[in-house]
């Protein structure tokens, strides 16, 4: 709301990562009476589809594409002499994957005009893992600290020079002290930590960082399913759900549940057994514990447990080092997200004839 009320689509680009803001995107881009019709045939997309609206700016489903595709699109701005903003949407999970890193280096480097808005949630699809979920904890007790330096910093540009030596100082010590200096170091002007679900606050910050020149990043906090007490309560279980009774959150009445075990289950139960019985089995999952069954040997076998975050290439050619040294890796892993790791399958187990079990 506070993105499409402060910019200017669809002359201002915003770019989704993943999609999963675009039910609210559609409602507010003239889809409203529409919206039924969603994920049926010929009906309304449950992600962005450049063909499907001008709003859409450009089409997402996986992982860590926006600021590739931001990136992009903002040189193709400067290259016709254009003036519109370029916005990516990126939640934090996204922020693990190589790409969206080998973007901002690529953004920092060209000192390229473009807005990042870093929507952390603290979810994956489950529990976010990594380095990257640490630091932007840090990010949420320091944020008024370091708010309060950077006003102290504009203060002394007023005095060119005993203030210019005293803001070296405080540069340096930013280093040390403030994780968001990651991003600053990467060419990025860092704003946040800011409340998300205060709408007033939120259209202030973007108005204000709307017209910077350079490389903005905006953390935003927010909380999966705020506001939805269902949701709320169980937000790994609410990322995609069957139908639903709005008001408790539960199954529609009269909805039978299966009796029948998924294979899901199934792959999970035979993984844990067969562990029981070869210490060398490991698991393997790009941030998806639940969804391919492995929270079961998470449970069972924390120490031969690995959740690389959203890396599918990573994920494969980690399985490949842990073949390479006689572990038995077995990596499970989405179809539609292995095709993200093709090279790696070919090159680094392939070609080496690693013994390695890939589940999709």
């Amino acid at each position: 709301m506070a993105l499409h009320y402060v910019f200017e689509t669809p002359r201002d680009k915003i770019v989704f990562d993943t999609g999963h803001q675009a039910y609210a995107h559609k409602i507010l881009t003239g889809r409203a009476a529409e919206f039924h019709t969603l994920r049926t045939r010929r009906g309304l997309s449950g992600f962005l589809k450049r063909y499907e609206s001008e709003y859409d700016a450009f089409g997402a489903g996986h992982a860590s594409t926006a600021l590739s595709a931001a990136a992009g699109m903002a040189a193709a701005r400067d290259q016709a002499g254009d003036s519109y903003r370029v916005v990516a949407m990126v939640a934090d999970g996204a922020m693990t994957g190589g790409m969206s890193w080998e973007a901002m280096q690529n953004i920092g480097h060209l000192g390229t005009d473009l807005l990042v808005v870093l929507n952390d949630n603290q979810m994956f699809i489950s529990q976010r893992v990594g380095r990257l979920g640490h630091i932007l904890t840090k990010m949420l007790h320091l944020g008024s600290v370091q708010n309060a330096v950077r006003r102290t910093e504009l203060f002394l540009s007023r005095f060119p020079h005993w203030g210019r030596r005293i803001r070296r100082i405080i540069k340096r010590a930013r280093v040390l002290f403030f994780p968001g200096m990651i991003f600053e170091e990467m060419g990025f002007a860092y704003f946040g930590p800011v409340d998300g679900h205060n709408i007033p606050e939120l259209v202030d910050v973007l108005g204000y960082v709307k017209n910077s020149k350079g490389p903005v990043m905006l953390h935003v906090v927010t909380k999966k399913g705020c506001g939805y007490e269902p949701a709320e309560d169980s937000p790994v279980e609410f990322h995609g759900t069957p139908k639903f009774d709005v008001e408790t959150g539960l199954a529609p009445a009269g909805a039978v549940a299966s009796t029948v075990s998924s294979f899901t289950s199934v792959f999970g139960r035979t993984l844990v057994a067969l562990a029981g019985r070869n210490p060398r089995i490991c698991a393997i999952t790009a941030a998806m514990p639940e969804g391919t069954g492995l929270d079961l040997f998470r449970d069972a076998f924390p120490g031969r447990y690995y959740d690389v975050g959203i890396a599918e290439a990573h994920a494969v050619t980690f399985a490949a080092g842990l073949a390479a040294q006689g572990m038995k890796p077995v990596v499970a892993i989405y179809s539609s997200f292995m095709q993200r790791s093709f090279d790696q399958v070919m090159h680094d187990i392939a070609l080496q004839k690693l013994p390695v079990v890939i589940a999709m």
